[in-house]
C-alpha cells in the first residue's frame, strides 16, 4: 500500500490490489485501474468490468473462481476539468509495478494467464509481443505455464458504429472461449 516506486501513486486515490482465490487456476492481467477501480480499489469494477463480467457470464465461466489484477497498480490519469481521462502508464512506470505483478504470479502460480490488452501482454511475453498480431493464440512461458492475449475490454468500448462493436465483442468473447477447453 505504501509503494513509491514511481510517481503515480501521489494522484492516485490509493492502490488497486489482485484480487481472487489464492489458488486460482487462472489469472487475469489487465492494464492498469480505470477511475472506478482507483476509486473503489478493486480490479475491473469500471466499464470494461462489467463488459469483461458480462463476457464471461456468456461463456459460463465464474469470475469467483478466477483472480483478476493490473500489470500496473495505480491509475494514470489527466484532469480534464472534473473527469480523469486514462493516460497509459510508461515503461519505467510498468517496471516499478513489475515485481508485484511477479509476485502475484509466484502466490498464485495459476495454469493459465490471460493478458487483457497490449501492457498486460508485454509485461507477460515481452517488448515484442503484439496483441493485434497474436491474440487468441496459445502461448508457453518460461515456467511452462499457459497463456494468451486478447483485447482489452475497453478496445471494444471504443469501437464506433454498432457493426464493429458486434464484431469487435464477438472477437473478444471468442479469445476468451480459449478458457473453456483449457
Amino acid at each position: 500500500m505504501g509503494c513509491k516506486r514511481c510517481p503515480l501513486w501521489k494522484p492516485a486515490t490509493g492502490t488497486v490490489f489482485g484480487e481472487g482465490p489464492a489458488n486460482a487456476r487462472v489469472l487475469v492481467v489487465g492494464e492498469q485501474p480505470g477511475d472506478a477501480e482507483d476509486l473503489s480499489g478493486h480490479p475491473f469494477v469500471g466499464p470494461s468490468g462489467k463488459l469483461f463480467d458480462r463476457a464471461l457470464e456468456e461463456l459460463g465461466i465464474e469470475r469467483s473462481r478466477l483472480y483478476v489484477t493490473n500489470a500496473v497498480k495505480h491509475f494514470k490519469f489527466e484532469r480534464r476539468g472534473k473527469a480523469r481521462l486514462h493516460k497509459s502508464p510508461n515503461a519505467g512506470e510498468q517496471r516499478a509495478c513489475r515485481l508485484w505483478l511477479e509476485g502475484e504470479l509466484a502466490r498464485i502460480r495459476p495454469d493459465i494467464v490471460v493478458c487483457l490488452g497490449a501492457i498486460a501482454a508485454r509485461n507477460i511475453f515481452g517488448p515484442a509481443f503484439r496483441v493485434t498480431r497474436q491474440r487468441g493464440t496459445w502461448q508457453t512461458l518460461a515456467d511452462g505455464t499457459r497463456a494468451f492475449a486478447t483485447v482489452h475490454p475497453s478496445a471494444v468500448l471504443r469501437q464506433r458504429g454498432d457493426e464493429a462493436r458486434h464484431a469487435a465483442w464477438r472477437a473478444f468473447v471468442a479469445d476468451l472461449a480459449l478458457l473453456l477447453d483449457a
